[in-house]
C-alpha cells in the first residue's frame, strides 16, 4: 500500500518503544496519525506536568505550594480540551477527582525537593537532533546541573514505581535523552533522576557510555527498519501480551485479521 501521509521526521523515545512493542502499533500512531483516546492516567499525568512546568516559569522564590494550587485553572486550560473531555465523557465528579488527586500528588511532590531551590538549565526542553544519521526527538521534562556542575535529566512519573529488576526498562527512554542532550550541547548529562511523585519515591541511575551507545544503536537500527517498512507499505503486526493489552488499535487489527493477544 502506499501511505496517505508522509513518514515522520524524527523518532522520539516514546514511538522508538512504540515500534519495539508493534510495528503496526506505530504505524498506526506515527504515520497514520490515528488519535489515541485520552485516558484518566494520562490526562492525570499531564495535568501535573503542566502545573509543574508553569511553575517553574516563576522565579525561584515565587514556587510555593500554595502558588502551585492556583495554577491549576492554567493548567486544566491547556490539558482539559474538547476532546480530552470527550475521551473521559469528563463529568463534575470527575473533574474533582482529578483536582484532588492531583492536589495529593503535588502534596507529596513539595515533600520530596523545594523548587525555590531548583535551578535547571531547562523546563520541558525540546531537542531535535541527529545522532548518528538517526533524526531524534525528545522533550525533557527538566535539565538540572548538580552541585559538581554535571548535567542531570530530571523526568516527573505520576504511576506506580516499577520494580527495580526491570530498570533497563525504565531507564530506557531518558537513556535516550542523555544521547539527545549529548549531541546538542555538546556535553553527555552525568545521572538520570525519576521522580515518581504519586509515591515520594525517587529513582537515579549514572549515565553510562556503554548503555547510551547500545539506546542509540536500537534507535538506528529501529528508525532504518521504520523507513524500509514504510517504503514497502507495510509495517508488520506482531502480536503479544504486553503489546496487546493496552494498546488502543485493538479493534483496528482484529477488523484486519490480526489475532489480537490479551491476558
Amino acid at each position: 500500500m502506499v501511505f496517505a501521509q508522509p513518514l515522520p521526521v524524527a523518532l522520539s523515545p516514546s514511538r522508538l518503544s512504540d515500534f519495539q512493542s508493534c510495528p503496526r502499533r506505530y504505524q498506526h500512531a506515527s504515520v497514520d496519525r490515528i488519535p489515541q483516546p485520552a485516558s484518566y492516567a494520562s490526562t492525570k499525568g499531564r495535568y501535573v506536568h503542566a502545573i509543574l512546568e508553569l511553575l517553574f516559569a516563576l522565579d525561584a522564590a515565587q514556587r510555593t505550594r500554595e502558588r502551585a494550587s492556583a495554577l491549576r485553572d492554567e493548567a486544566e486550560a491547556t490539558v482539559l480540551t474538547d476532546e480530552v473531555r470527550a475521551d473521559l465523557e469528563l463529568d463534575a465528579t470527575m473533574l474533582e477527582r482529578l483536582r484532588a488527586e492531583s492536589e495529593e500528588i503535588l502534596d507529596v511532590y513539595f515533600v520530596m525537593e523545594d523548587p525555590r531551590h531548583v535551578h535547571p538549565e531547562g523546563v520541558e526542553l525540546r531537542l531535535n537532533v541527529e545522532v548518528a544519521g538517526t533524526p531524534l526527538l525528545g522533550i525533557l521534562d527538566r535539565l538540572d546541573r548538580d552541585d559538581e556542575g554535571n548535567l542531570v535529566i530530571v523526568d516527573y512519573k505520576t504511576g506506580s514505581v516499577p520494580d527495580r529488576r526491570y530498570d533497563s526498562l525504565t531507564f530506557a527512554n531518558t537513556e535516550l535523552y542523555a544521547a539527545l542532550c549529548e549531541s546538542h550541547f555538546g556535553e553527555r548529562p552525568a545521572a538520570i533522576r525519576l521522580l515518581y511523585v504519586a509515591k515520594g519515591t525517587t529513582m537515579e541511575r549514572r549515565v553510562s557510555d556503554v548503555v547510551v551507545r547500545a539506546r542509540v544503536q536500537s534507535a538506528q537500527q529501529a528508525w532504518s527498519r521504520i523507513t524500509t517498512y514504510y517504503d514497502d507499505g507495510d509495517f508488520p503486526a506482531t502480536p503479544s501480551a504486553r503489546a496487546c493489552r493496552f494498546c488502543a488499535y485493538q479493534e483496528r487489527c482484529r477488523a484486519a485479521g490480526v489475532p489480537v493477544v490479551i491476558r
